[in-house]
């Protein structure tokens, strides 16, 4: 038990002093920069990287220049109608060329999630057929929490989005994310196959500057369940798949865009419902009946939507941004209809 405490958070510690590490060797000295033209550095997606609010750009995040280097401190607020999402995180840009970035979220659940908990207590005595051990279900009756932590890196490999506005040929980066989710027993219960994984994508990014519009076009390789959120993969396994992703966006003025974007998601979890100890809790639905909550029963299978957002980011100046959206996720695990607005919040050096 105390080695699992010692080493329960070597990741975040290390991400955490590397990142740091970082923003101490830049805050001073030539290598600041931040040459580019104000709002092409992007926001922070919500797993750290730049680009938009739920997919990666081919930009790299911050305003350096190949002349020196950028980074920013990002946190986005995300109340749902079941969930909250806090989201908080730091990202640096080298020469225009390289990113690395390091985020930590945490989704509190609610609603059905906490009924849930409670029909546990109530239910009580629950123990591993085989083991006799009482069963964890990683499901609490109130503020049940998934954490999640994401390491990024991102490599430009040809093109520029912004000066060479005048041909059709984009900028085109790769970039992968390692993200570890720390509720392993409620993973577990929602059926996931894995807690932590890795994901890769490429990403293409164009800037017109006659029209001030952007698109980005991006292609994720990953078996994430919610973002990783919620895991990766299901009982089939975990195996990776490629899912798009799109960008639009409009500059309406020199310091404010408006766009929309679409994320392809994934189906490991469809159709399936909670288990506990390999039992379909669809049987607890007489159970569910006596304790009156009959209604509980239909939420119990899971089912994934894409994710969609309407947004607008305002950048005063290079060293903020400040972006509010609507967020349509859809289904999350075994809750309909999370949709809500969301705000974010950077701080670029």
């Amino acid at each position: 038990m105390e080695e699992a405490k010692r080493n329960k958070f070597p990741l975040s510690k290390g991400a955490a002093l590397f990142v740091a590490m970082l923003a101490s060797s830049i805050s001073h000295g030539d290598l600041f920069d931040s040459g580019k033209v104000l709002a092409t550095g992007g926001v922070s997606m919500i797993d750290g990287a730049g680009g938009g609010g739920i997919t990666p750009w081919a930009t790299i995040t911050g305003y350096a220049t190949k002349e020196g280097i950028n980074g920013d401190l990002h946190y986005t607020y995300a109340p749902l109608a079941n969930y909250t999402l806090h989201s908080v995180g730091a990202a640096v840009g080298f020469w225009d060329r390289f990113e690395l970035s390091y985020t930590s979220s945490s989704l509190t659940t609610g609603s059905t999630f906490d009924t849930l908990g409670l029909v546990f207590d109530t239910v009580g005595g629950l123990t591993d057929s085989v083991a006799g051990l009482p069963i964890s279900t990683g499901i609490e009756p109130f503020n049940t929490t998934i954490d999640m932590e994401t390491i990024g890196a991102k490599v430009r490999v040809f093109g520029e989005a912004i000066y060479d506005s005048d041909n059709l040929f984009p900028q085109v980066a790769i970039g992968a994310f390692y993200k570890k989710n720390k509720n392993d027993d409620l993973l577990r219960t929602l059926k996931a196959d894995k807690t932590k994984d890795w994901e890769a994508y490429i990403s293409a990014t164009k800037i017109f500057f006659p029209i001030n519009t952007l698109i980005n076009i991006t292609a994720r390789y990953t078996a994430a369940n919610q973002t990783g959120l919620v895991g990766f993969g299901g009982p089939g396994g975990s195996d990776k798949e490629i899912r798009p992703e799109i960008s639009l966006a409009y500059l309406l003025r020199k310091d404010t865009v408006i766009g929309v974007e679409w994320a392809k998601h994934g189906d490991n979890l469809e159709g399936e419902s909670v288990e506990v100890a390999g039992l379909d809790l669809t049987a607890l639905q007489p159970t569910l009946d006596t304790l009156g909550l009959s209604a509980l029963s239909g939420t119990l299978t899971q089912h994934e939507s894409d994710w969609y957002d309407i947004f607008v980011a305002f950048f005063p100046n290079k060293n903020l941004s400040i972006t509010m959206a609507y967020a349509m996720l859809g289904n999350i695990t075994i809750t309909p209809d999370q949709h809500g607005f969301y705000m974010s919040l950077q701080a670029s050096f």
